[in-house]
């Protein structure tokens, strides 16, 4: 994320063309074909301001969600929150311009609070899963009243993160039955079917 920015930075900057230039999300684009934007959209930010928020906080969340998922899992739910919340962009903001890291970052935060209702015996993870339920709730009511700010972004990161969480597992911290993890995986997947149709059409 860094070098892209970088690059930006060099290339002309944060305007609307080089955003776009650089993969941003733009539905009539990905429309037209451009369906990459919807991974590479997650790793564009708008200024210095946005990626340093978004780096520290991925930072974070990223540290706890490893610790319990190991480094392979981590990587394959920012990438799929990444998706799907641009997926759901797509689907429900239909002219707006979208980047940044938040949907994968919603993803972790989805993922950690699937782990602490599953697991809800863990009183570490159960805690700790309540006061990042939290943040995501102060940070959606921002949303509302923010404008630009993509909400549907970030519930759908959310939301796919927390079924991805289930869809993976978690050795570390214990089993999750066979049928969850199944049933999580095909509601995922008839969630970006879903939404990429809505999207198109």
């Amino acid at each position: 994320m860094v070098i892209i920015y970088l690059g930006m930075l060099v290339t002309g900057g944060f305007t609307t063309y080089n955003l776009l230039r650089w993969g941003a999300l733009y539905p009539p684009l990905v429309v037209h074909s451009q369906w990459w934007r919807l991974f590479t959209a997650g790793f564009i930010h708008l200024g210095w301001e946005h990626i340093l928020m978004n780096g520290l906080t991925l930072y974070l969340i990223g540290y706890y969600v490893e610790q319990l998922f190991g480094h392979w899992r981590l990587l394959g739910l920012f990438i799929l929150s990444v998706l799907g919340g641009n997926l759901a962009s797509f689907a429900f903001d239909p002219t707006a311009i979208a980047a940044g890291a938040s949907t994968g970052i919603f993803g972790l935060f989805g993922a950690f609070i699937f782990l602490g209702s599953e697991f809800r015996n863990n009183n570490g993870v159960r805690l700790m899963a309540r006061q990042f339920l939290i943040l995501v709730v102060i940070n959606v009511v921002f949303d509302i009243f923010m404008p630009h700010v993509g909400l549907a972004a970030h519930l759908g990161g959310f939301l796919v993160g927390f079924l991805a969480a289930a869809a993976l597992g978690a050795p570390r911290l214990g089993k999750i039955s066979l049928l969850k993890r199944l049933l999580s995986g095909t509601i995922l997947i008839v969630l970006g079917f879903l939404f990429y149709g809505l999207g198109r059409f």
